[in-house]
């Protein structure tokens, strides 16, 4: 046990959000002891997500606040609970972070985890339960803080982590930074590639927003051999780092507003597969029209409520093509996140030219900075906070 870590009433510093649309602010948190199924973690690194910003502005909500969130976590092991199941885990042992799931589920045994049946009150609700008395997180006065949040509520220096949420990873110091966003942002990419799309080397394969989920996509397809990758964005710096890593086509969709049209000037006979990341409508309908036979759209990109797509059954039927949602892949963490770390070492993988690393007092800049494009996957670091 790190002598430094009293063993209950844990102080450590979070960046909380103490209501919707409300800011990330560094602030005092005290974390309860482990119980015998968590992992107390000390953060080194923490990816930021697009789902903790849609949370944070109040448009996914997460029962009580404040709330800390984060779900992108890399770090030490600093005590481990007297009943986690895997008994290699021990203190000092580099680990990522990822999603939470029930373990239990159909789906979970088949090790589609990304679709546990509980996937939603797991880590929206809290991997300890819905009540505010079960987070593991209070300010100094008592308040409840909305902890756990993805089985780990990483924008903290110390975590109380769900065993579940655990992934061991043998990485240096010098690639822990850019690891940490495999727990989800590019574990989603890659994982709709590797488990619903599968695209094989002769596939046209399409991916809509050059984001870290796209991006992820294209290399994790580049690394499976497909020869043909069309990436499609609006800010040609996107698009000329896409091309940079793997993708053969791209369209900007400022410049070419019928993306349809657009793909179909490359590809008449239309397109095998294509994932969208932004939830943008009128993309998703391109997609689905400029489809192949048994072509597939697979969707990521959360979409506003009351947008929809609109469908021809007979086409759709005689085409047999198909529409897919999905989260995270539908992936095993404990599976997937030990491939892209080799894929990373191998050079087939290179996320380090997708981040940017942020101290935790500058997650504001880090924010601009992904909103207005300059960056395209912050990264927190917890080095400088005590």
């Amino acid at each position: 046990m790190n002598s430094t870590i009293p063993a209950k009433n844990i102080p450590t510093k979070a960046l909380v959000v103490e209501s919707p649309k409300r800011p990330f602010v560094l602030k005092d948190v005290i974390l309860d002891e482990v119980r015998p199924d968590e992992v107390l973690v000390e953060m080194k690194y923490t990816g930021l997500c697009h789902t903790d910003i849609v949370v944070q502005e109040g448009a996914i909500p997460v029962g009580i606040y404040p709330a800390v969130l984060g779900h992108e976590g890399a770090g030490t092991v600093r005590r481990v609970g007297s009943n986690v199941q895997d008994k290699s885990l021990k203190e000092g042992d580099t680990v990522l972070l990822s999603f939470s799931s029930c373990q239990n589920c159909s789906t979970c045994k088949e090790n589609r985890n990304g679709a546990c049946s509980r996937m939603t009150d797991i880590n929206f609700g809290g991997a300890r339960g819905l009540e505010p008395s079960s987070s593991p997180i209070s300010l100094p006065d008592g308040t409840p803080v909305r902890g756990q949040f993805f089985g780990q509520s990483s924008l903290s220096k110390l975590a109380v982590v769900s065993e579940r949420s655990i992934v061991k990873c043998d990485a240096s110091p010098e690639d822990l930074p850019f690891l940490a966003p495999l727990g989800c942002g590019y574990l989603t990419g890659a994982g709709t590639v590797f488990n619903i799309l599968r695209p094989k080397k002769d596939s046209k394969f399409v991916i809509f927003g050059m984001g870290a989920v796209g991006l992820a996509a294209c290399l994790a397809a580049k690394a499976e051999g497909v020869e043909i990758i069309v990436a499609v964005d609006i800010v040609d710096e996107k698009l000329e780092l896409a091309k940079s890593l793997g993708a053969t086509h791209s369209i900007n969709t400022k410049i070419t507003p019928d993306l349809e049209a657009g793909l179909r000037e490359f590809f008449p006979d239309g397109v095998d597969r294509v994932l969208d990341t932004t939830g943008v409508r009128i993309l998703q309908q391109s997609g689905l029209n400029a489809l192949a036979h048994e072509g597939i759209l697979a969707i990521v990109g959360v979409s506003r409520p009351g947008n929809t797509i609109e469908i021809d059954p007979l086409k759709f039927m005689m085409n047999c093509n198909r529409v897919i949602g999905m989260i995270e892949g539908e992936a095993n963490p404990a599976q997937i996140v030990p491939r892209l770390v080799q894929l990373y070492r191998d050079g087939k993988f290179p996320v380090d030219r997708l981040s940017k690393i942020y101290p935790a007092g500058a997650i504001d800049q880090a924010l601009e900075e992904l909103h207005s494009g300059k960056v395209i996957k912050p990264v927190i670091s917890w080095e400088d906070v005590q």
